[in-house]
């Protein structure tokens, strides 16, 4: 199941997030749950060669966030993955929080 539209026009650099992802197995489910703030959010391909849909590339739901540690993580969202925004920035902060460009990304 695609994420929510609602949640998803949400999803903008500085917005707070929980995200809570799962890995289901026989007779359990692995939960971990990541809160941060958005850096980015995009679709992006994969380059899988066994994926067979647009192009031959499987489409993914990747959100960019920034831990409280200052940590940047990359998650990729599936049908497992449960998002809620916490708090959403103003545009002022939005617009500071907006990747301008390639420079902006840690070394």
């Amino acid at each position: 199941m695609p994420i929510d539209a609602e949640i998803r026009k949400q999803l903008v650099p500085g917005a707070r997030v929980k995200v809570t992802q799962q890995i289901p197995a026989r007779d359990y489910a692995w939960a971990t749950a990541i809160t941060g703030t958005v850096v980015d959010y995009e679709q992006k391909e994969t380059g899988s060669w066994f994926a067979h849909s647009k192009n031959d590339k499987l489409w993914l739901d990747r959100l960019v966030i920034r831990k409280d540690d200052g940590e940047i993580s990359t998650l990729n969202l599936d049908e497992y993955s449960v998002v809620q925004v916490e708090t959403t920035p103003t545009p002022g902060e939005q617009a500071a929080n907006t990747k301008k460009n390639e420079s902006n990304l840690p070394v």
